[in-house]
């Protein structure tokens, strides 16, 4: 199985870019994962909240396979324990899935195409978190569920 978090924008800050290398590192010993960002709107003072979700919606869908299993990190979504979440990953990896997609929205979240397209939503906390970190931690706990699953060290109940 493969999986991908899919962003709207870059991740500007250095130290955040440096930290997500890192657990890119150690995922590839485990799964295959990739990042990919997705430029954000530019010219976005005349359009409302509800046309910039849309066009994001359109940028978004452009890199979605109709067999990929779409989850939004969405603050409203189901919340997992890290070792909940370890599970959770277990039994999609069992259950044949090909591409497992993660969606970070833009500012003002998913347009309603998007929460029709996906699968399922889980959140990450129930602060509300900046979207440039929302990747660092997701990175973090997906290594975290990974190394729950493979009996290593690193997690401790």
């Amino acid at each position: 199985m493969k999986i991908t978090l899919l962003t709207i924008g870059k991740t500007e800050e250095k130290y955040l870019r440096e930290g997500i290398d890192i657990y890119l590192n150690r995922l590839k010993h485990y799964i295959t994962f990739r990042v990919l960002e997705i430029p954000e709107l530019k010219n976005t003072k005349s359009l409302s909240q509800e046309q910039q979700k849309d066009r994001e919606a359109e940028l978004i869908l452009k890199h979605i396979q109709s067999t990929d299993y779409l989850v939004l990190l969405d603050e409203n979504g189901k919340e997992f324990t890290s070792r909940g979440f370890s599970v959770y990953l277990s039994k999609k990896m069992i259950s044949g899935l090909q591409h497992l997609v993660f969606i970070v929205g833009g500012p003002y979240g998913f347009s309603a195409e998007i929460y029709e397209r996906s699968n399922e939503s889980l959140s990450l906390s129930k602060m509300t978190l900046s979207h440039q970190m929302i990747r660092i931690f997701f990175a973090e706990q997906l290594y975290r569920a990974l190394t729950i699953l493979k009996g290593e060290p690193y997690h401790h109940d």
